[in-house]
């Protein structure tokens, strides 16, 4: 079975950590991979609609392609949920020590 094209072109990416156009272009084709461009441009575009790879323009003719960071920020109000249903659960338990809750000063 071969591997789609598109998987082989995110590995060189993720090997390299960050390349441009030409640099990937020319590792594709060492790799005896030769890609028309209309065809690199839609696993460029493929790959980055995914959110795998980000590319920037580095000047008219010159691209920047490099793997995606996914930033994992917390949401303060389902931090809040979280911490009021455990709350609640613990508060389900004759008995138990309840905790007073603590006021953030702004």
């Amino acid at each position: 079975m071969a591997i789609p094209l598109r998987n082989t072109v995110f590995e060189k990416i993720k090997n390299a950590g960050s390349l441009t156009d030409s640099e990937l272009s020319k590792a594709l084709i060492k790799a005896g991979i030769s890609i028309p461009e209309d065809e690199f441009n839609k696993i460029l575009l493929n790959l980055e609609i995914y959110g795998m790879i980000k590319v920037t323009w580095l000047t008219k003719d010159e691209r920047r392609i490099e793997i995606a960071i996914k930033e994992e920020d917390e949401d303060e109000i389902e931090k809040q949920n979280m911490e009021n249903l455990e709350r609640e659960y613990e508060s389900g338990f004759p008995g138990a020590v309840q905790e007073e809750p603590e006021i953030e000063e702004s």
